[in-house]
């Protein structure tokens, strides 16, 4: 329990700091987005000093009063989820962007980046345990993907399987024209049809590196003291792989794995910037080229979460896979 209560503790700090600075950073950002929307309001008509204190209370830019009173006000918005009104979407509130979007980020990269971690931890535990075979080497090919941009990998697959041989389509999160969004088989169909090629784009280039990792931990790992004693005892292969070997290695995946959740939603600006992908990452980047502060600050605030929240379970399952971590805490 003491273990458990040290690490919310140490969550909720950091959770307060990372909202401190979500709401300190806009504020010493150069612009303004009240400024922005009265030049758009100022092209059909002159724009009166009731006007802007209206879109200040609107957009929650409201000035007036002490940056202590900003930060009182901006607190209580959170607690009830009024996360502001955005500019790009007007006259959306910013909490049913992100509801609109996140689960289009969270659906292809999460899943994505489940995938690679998983195969990537087989095929590791498999090289490490048989040292030499063709699925070691493979390692070396995996690694190449890995160092290539990113950005242009996902370019050559577009160009290949998206233009040159029409296999996938080569934007957007489904077919407009031909299904109604909703939990139904045709709309279903679609969206994983889309996701395929951003999927295996962020698959190719992430599982060489979760199966390096995992390959050299488990023959760090074939060569600790607790293996022999384990063979000595006449234990199955299988068992010594998967007991004492794998689950011991896996440990470091495990944290890295948590990093990698938690920074699902700000690692998908550039994977739905080159498909066209509705997700947040398509959010985020048009809030930035509108100043819109209240969308940036509440992807910031998933961002922060997700971080947060990926690692807080990561640490909780660490302490069960390897009870080591409890006893020295």
């Amino acid at each position: 329990m003491r273990y458990l209560l040290r690490k919310l503790v140490f969550y909720v700090a950091a959770l307060w700091a990372a909202l401190t600075l979500n709401f300190l950073i806009p504020r010493l950002m150069p612009g303004n987005p009240v400024d922005l929307m009265l030049s758009k309001l100022a092209t059909k008509g002159p724009v009166t000093p009731t006007t802007r204190a209206a879109i200040q209370a609107l957009l929650g830019t409201d000035t007036n009063g002490s940056l202590w009173n900003q930060y009182g006000k901006y607190l209580h918005q959170l607690v009830s989820g009024n996360l502001g009104t955005s500019i790009a979407y007007f006259p959306a509130p910013v909490s049913q962007v992100i509801g609109q979007t996140l689960p289009w980020t969270v659906g292809l990269i999460g899943l994505a980046t489940a995938i690679s971690f998983a195969l990537g931890i087989l095929l590791g535990r498999a090289a490490g345990w048989r040292r030499g075979s063709w699925i070691d080497n493979l390692i070396p090919v995996t690694t190449m993907l890995q160092s290539v941009p990113y950005f242009w990998l996902a370019l050559l697959l577009l160009f290949l399987l998206g233009s040159t041989w029409p296999i996938f389509p080569l934007n957007g999160g489904y077919d407009v024209y031909s299904v109604t969004p909703g939990w139904n088989l045709p709309f279903v169909q679609s969206v994983a049809y889309h996701g395929t090629l951003p999927a295996l784009t962020i698959v190719v280039s992430s599982v060489g590196g979760w199966m390096l990792g995992m390959r050299n931990m488990m023959v760090s790992t074939l060569s600790e003291d607790f293996v022999l004693t384990a063979e000595a005892k006449g234990l199955t292969p299988r068992r010594i792989r998967s007991r004492y070997v794998a689950r011991n290695a896996v440990l470091p995946s495990i944290s890295g794995f948590a990093i990698s959740l938690g920074f699902v939603v700000a690692g998908s600006i550039v994977t739905e910037a080159v498909f066209s992908y509705p997700g947040i990452g398509s959010a985020l980047l048009l809030a930035v080229s509108n100043n819109d502060y209240a969308l940036m600050q509440g992807v910031f605030l998933i961002i922060t979460l997700a971080v947060l929240g990926a690692n807080l379970l990561v640490d909780l399952l660490y302490g069960v896979i390897d009870p080591r971590t409890r006893a020295r805490s």
